[in-house]
């Protein structure tokens, strides 16, 4: 128990040390740095609790896919940063009290937390047994392509709606390129191709 406090300790504190310099540092690439470093560590929380499963994900997606997308994105694009940090100051007060409602409401969650803890825990051991003798991850795979394997299959069509959409409305018809004709490299016959000559010595085509 003395090792698993020392982990959560250390685990939360650089999390929250590391979240806090995302928004702290300048540099828009040492933010997405910190940005990963926390991602890192909230997956070590998730592995503390038991939930691996949700440890993966956070590092395959969010490290492996969306942060490493933003920073290239920041690199790659020429942003004047000094142009973006003017006026920062008059959306101060609306972030405070952005900051403060979000507050509020994690203090009535954690308050509201546990007066429900014994009626939530009721009703999902009623709704759907817990197994313990199976991973995490075995027990969420089970449940997904069980019980909601009809939601998981449509959230599945609805994610590739939304791929075929964003292609379809990023695409842009440029005159001058040349694309590949499939019909064409198909149907094409040697005579179209291939050209025989008779050469004279010492003449060229």
């Amino acid at each position: 128990m003395i090792v698993q406090a020392l982990a959560f300790y250390l685990f939360a504190a650089v999390t929250v040390a590391a979240a806090f310099m995302v928004i702290v540092a300048r540099n828009p690439v040492h933010s997405v740095l910190f940005l990963i470093l926390t991602f890192f560590n909230a997956a070590g929380l998730f592995v503390l609790i038991g939930a691996e499963f949700l440890a993966m994900i956070l590092v395959v997606v969010y490290v492996g896919a969306v942060a490493v997308l933003f920073l290239f994105v920041v690199m790659m694009l020429d942003i004047d940063f000094v142009e973006l940090r003017q006026g920062f100051l008059q959306y101060v007060p609306i972030g405070a009290v952005i900051g403060l409602i979000l507050m509020a409401e994690l203090i009535l969650v954690i308050g509201a937390n546990s007066a429900v803890d014994g009626a939530a825990g009721n009703v999902l051991s009623s709704s759907f047994p817990v197994v313990s003798d199976v991973s995490n991850a075995d027990a969420l795979g089970r449940l997904i392509y069980t019980e909601f394997a009809y939601l998981f299959e449509a959230a599945g069509m609805v994610l590739l709606v939304a791929m075929i959409g964003a292609i379809v409305l990023t695409l842009r018809q440029r005159p001058g390129v040349r694309k590949q004709n499939i019909s064409a490299q198909v149907s094409r016959r040697r005579e179209d191709g291939v050209e025989l000559r008779d050469v004279k010595p010492g003449q060229g085509i």
